[in-house]
């Protein structure tokens, strides 16, 4: 055939071939998403400021890189409801799953989850070690859920002991390698290595620095004994706390245990032992991205579930409403929206993750999500916010947060009122100040409608044909995890 025959023909072939070029093209752009869950984590990270010896350079790093959140604040100051409520996009007070042993699954349908939006979407969604509370995942959320194991964990000689009755620490003489968060890693760097022929939503949950604080000896040798200083905090900080929060406080349980002992430095250095810990795998999958061809086309998110005591306001663990409960680590890095070294102080809580990915990516918000997408926080981290954040620990105790107080209020009228503009620590309650009256009416505003009623522990099904008895448990107790 003739050229000048061939050439409407070749002319064709190129527009089909363009066409399909341009219609492959959104797709081709959408970006990964490295979704990094930290269990336990509060706010001792070096960018943060809050406790100068912590030593987390490679989460520092990560938040140079884009925008982090000094205010952000949990859902819920325990696992299993932090991690559901974010998850799924309904807050405690709408699930009724308020903590750990109440299962989630019943109340939380399978298209309302945040990995079925995406699978939806037409992504992979891959996920490795802790997302929800435990291990726990549903068959039909995810493509791949990977299980990582621990093996051959040994004590260091070092050791006392395994720590002071429930604060349980040790020093390990194992290495990184046995440890189940290397092994997340592992498997997390493989599929950021590899081709993907589709978007990807990669999960990767770190247990630690979940107790037991016990990680590779050499993660305590950076924080010598000597050297170590308690954190901030004064012997007669429960005596403004009304009978609900001193409750929730249990000064006679942990933190008699450990004052007793003459451990609360050694407990110290443990959770910062950990912290490190985690650190150095958060360094590990920063490096393994870097390396990927993925790299450029790949948000990155980072997040604590909640905080943690060690003895401020004679509390340990989470279980309580205060700052050091609250407050986490929140770190965006978005291509082509974030930019370097952005720090926001505005208000937010993790409900905000959920409608945020969403909004990134593409993908429509599903109406049942009661957060609010902070994508305009991402592009301007001084933008104008006034929504405060919200945290809920059992039914009707809520504390909201704005940039300058805390309202804390509880299922008995008990409240508590901090002004971190002289108050950062949360030393002096000023709620029954008269003139603060139409503060709190404003900050109650946040509160939710809707209080679900608590849901029983476990899933309340029948064990081995016998009826299920309700334990009977204060609604202010703390869990065991």
């Amino acid at each position: 055939m003739p050229i000048a025959t061939l050439r409407p023909w070749l002319a064709f072939a190129v527009l089909l071939l363009s066409t399909a070029a341009l219609a492959d093209e959104p797709a081709a752009r959408k970006p990964n998403v490295l979704f990094i869950a930290i269990d336990d984590l509060n706010h001792w990270v070096g960018h943060l400021g809050r406790n100068p010896q912590t030593r987390t350079p490679n989460i520092d790093r990560l938040a140079a890189r884009g925008v982090t959140f000094a205010n952000a604040q949990c859902a819920a100051p325990v696992c299993n409801p932090s991690r559901a409520a974010l998850m799924s996009g309904l807050r405690p007070s709408t699930t009724g799953v308020y903590d750990n042993g109440q299962v989630w699954q019943p109340v939380i349908a399978k298209e309302k989850t945040l990995t079925t939006q995406f699978l939806n979407a037409g992504y992979d969604v891959f996920g490795t070690g802790k997302i929800y509370h435990g291990s726990a995942h549903r068959d039909g959320e995810w493509t791949e859920y990977h299980v990582p194991r621990g093996g051959g964990l040994r004590r260091d000689p070092s050791a006392k002991n395994d720590g002071v009755g429930g604060i349980k620490f040790a020093p390990l003489a194992s290495g990184d390698g046995a440890m189940p968060d290397y092994r997340a890693v592992d498997y997390a760097l493989a599929k950021l290595a590899a081709a993907h022929d589709k978007p990807f939503f990669l999960a990767v949950g770190l247990t630690k620095p979940h107790m037991p604080w016990n990680v590779p000896k050499k993660y305590f040798d950076m924080f010598p004994l000597d050297k170590i200083e308690l954190p901030p905090h004064r012997d007669d900080d429960l005596a403004d706390v009304p009978p609900a929060g001193v409750r929730m406080a249990n000064p006679r349980g942990d933190h008699a245990a450990i004052v007793a002992s003459g451990r609360w430095k050694e407990a110290v250095q443990a959770y910062l032992a950990t912290i490190a810990f985690a650190d150095a795998m958060v360094g590990r999958l920063l490096d393994g991205l870097d390396k990927s061809p993925h790299r450029d086309n790949t948000i990155v998110v980072l997040w604590g579930d909640h905080g943690w005591h060690l003895g401020e306001k004679e509390h340990w663990r989470k279980f309580a409403l205060w700052e050091e409960a609250a407050r986490a680590p929140l770190v965006w890095v978005v291509p082509g929206v974030t930019k370097p070294d952005g720090a926001c102080s505005r208000p937010v809580d993790f409900m905000s993750i959920y409608p945020t990915l969403c909004d990134l990516t593409g993908i429509a918000i599903p109406p049942h999500v009661e957060g609010t997408s902070i994508k305009p926080l991402l592009a301007d981290p001084i933008a104008k916010w006034d929504r405060p954040a919200l945290t809920t620990f059992h039914k009707d105790n809520h504390s909201v947060r704005s940039e300058r107080w805390r309202y804390i209020r509880y299922a008995n009228g008990d409240e508590e009122l901090y002004d971190h503009a002289a108050d950062p620590h949360e030393w002096t309650n000023v709620a029954s100040d008269p003139k603060h009256a139409a503060i709190k009416a404003e900050l109650a505003k946040a509160f939710p409608a809707v209080n679900a009623e608590e849901r029983p522990r476990g899933d309340g099904r029948p064990r081995r044909g016998r009826p299920q008895r309700p334990r009977a448990r204060p609604p202010l107790e703390p869990s065991a995890s």
